[in-house]
């Protein structure tokens, strides 16, 4: 064994050795694994073939850290356990968004929960983070944020209002839902019944009265779109964006043949699809005895051959643009707030209001 391959036998090899092996500067030997500045195909290949007989496999993280001053962590917050929040084909196309804006800083996302740690991991108060992303701001979030702002951390809201000085990217929600609710009403309804979004951090299933407290900037703005329309009506209140909630709140507003609704708004397309399921399951065709509206323009598994009524929001997007928002604050820029607008699409879940 040669002096060399004894040193690296003992300690880890760096880019000088690398460099020294492969007879180049260790300022080319550099570039070939950051990219930043294009090497000849020779002289690359020479690189990688020193680094894999030195046994070296990139820079240390924990170099760059110390010479950066980060961590190249962002952190992403869910208030729902991540299971859960990752069955929600809207928020994981949050998080491939999100991911592409972050990429170019070399930073990695870091899933948080905001009541503590994940898997035992470290939790928003020990993590070493260089930003935060809330995915929503209601209840327990609102102590993350407080959280994060106590540690100086540059910190984004995605579909929430955290308060002056923090970016939010959000959505038209209000109007959206007004023009779904619109929809119906020019199609002759008036009895209407709303399927939200949980309307607080307990997510309780049931009838929502009026003056509830809902403490969910969401399902509160999508609400008051609809009851823009709708002031009457009927509102009940799912656990959580899932199919089989919105079956068991459809059940609910089905039971009493007396009193079925001639439409049902749902704030979400897999509660859409629930609703359309008890409806079925209740006799009733879709749209001829009772029209059903979503919210979000994704694909459902077994909806199919039907095209729903919804509103289409661009959730990659939202997640692309609180990366975008999230690398500014890093680079010490100004990060503005921004507002996505949804597209409505006519399918044929919805028709006449029934004679």
């Amino acid at each position: 064994m040669g002096y060399d391959q004894a040193v690296m036998s003992t300690r880890r090899a760096t880019i000088s050795d690398v460099a020294r092996e492969a007879g180049v500067s260790p300022s080319t030997a550099s570039v070939v694994f950051s990219g930043k500045t294009p090497v000849s195909e020779a002289t690359r290949r020479r690189v990688l073939e020193a680094a894999s007989a030195l046994g070296y496999t990139g820079p240390d993280p924990r170099a760059a850290s110390l010479r950066t001053g980060r961590s190249g962590i962002v952190g992403v917050v869910f208030e729902e356990h991540l299971g859960t929040a990752f069955l929600d084909p809207v928020k994981t196309l949050m998080m491939d968004g999100l991911a592409d804006a972050v990429a170019p800083l070399g930073a990695g996302l870091l899933l948080l929960r905001d009541q503590g740690p994940v898997f035992g991991g470290p939790s928003l108060t020990t993590a070493p983070i260089d930003a935060a992303v809330l995915i929503g701001c209601s209840g327990f979030l609102r102590e993350s944020l407080d959280i994060v702002r106590s540690r100086g951390i540059p910190v984004v809201v995605i579909e929430g209002d955290a308060g002056e000085g923090v970016p939010r990217i959000g959505l038209d929600n209000r109007e959206a839902q007004r023009q779904a609710a619109s929809h119906l009403r020019g199609l002759g309804h008036t009895d209407v019944a709303v399927v939200t979004l949980p309307i607080d951090a307990a997510r309780p299933r049931g009838p929502v009265g009026p003056g509830a407290d809902i403490t969910v900037d969401v399902t509160r703005e999508r609400l008051a779109g609809a009851l823009d329309v709708f002031p009457d009506a009927r509102v009940h209140s799912a656990a959580g964006s899932f199919i089989d909630e919105g079956l068991a709140a459809g059940r609910a507003l089905f039971a009493d043949p007396q009193a079925r609704p001639t439409a049902v708004i749902a704030q979400s397309d897999l509660l859409a699809a629930g609703v359309i399921r008890a409806a079925e399951e209740a006799g009733m065709r879709v749209p001829e005895d009772v029209s059903v509206t979503g919210f979000d323009g994704i694909v459902v598994d077994g909806l199919a051959p039907r095209v729903l009524t919804t509103l289409e929001q661009p959730a990659t997007d939202k997640g692309r643009a609180a990366g975008h928002a999230v690398a500014a604050m890093i680079e010490g820029r100004d990060a503005a707030s921004l507002s996505f607008t949804c597209v409505f699409r006519e399918g044929d879940t919805t028709g006449p209001a029934p004679r």
